[in-house]
């Protein structure tokens, strides 16, 4: 295990779970996320969102008939952006929960770490993956 996994405060899950991302000015930018945790996630988005910015996220579990959860809504801030083949990674720490926010975090978590497969959503083909 290396040293950076062993310093993080709470566990990662790999799950792409649809966000969405309304920013304080109003833009509203959607995505995947790569992994969730008790202290943030990382999403794939297709624009750059400013480190810093404060965030309303919207969490969306995809279930295998292609049905959606209800929103986990929470506050986040934009901690890093960085650019990833034509998109952009980016990653948001959770601000301070409700009581009730951190217990419907908690359960969207639970079935997360849940032993069934993660159901992945299609992603769209490359240009390499589509013309060989």
């Amino acid at each position: 295990m290396d040293v950076a996994h062993q310093e993080r405060e709470h566990p990662r899950y790999a799950h792409e779970a649809i966000v969405t991302m309304r920013v304080q000015e109003g833009r509203v930018f959607q995505g995947r996320t790569t992994n969730v945790s008790r202290g943030g996630l990382c999403a794939d988005l297709a624009d750059a969102v400013a480190t810093g910015s404060e965030v309303d996220l919207a969490l969306q579990l995809v279930f295998e008939d292609e049905a959606h959860s209800e929103p986990l809504r929470v506050p986040g801030r934009v901690v890093w952006c960085t650019t990833v083949d034509e998109g952009y990674q980016v990653g948001v720490a959770f601000r301070q929960l409700t009581p009730e926010m951190a217990e419907y975090l908690g359960l969207f978590l639970r079935y997360l770490d849940d032993t069934r497969p993660a159901q992945k959503l299609p992603k769209a083909a490359s240009v390499d993956e589509r013309f060989g």
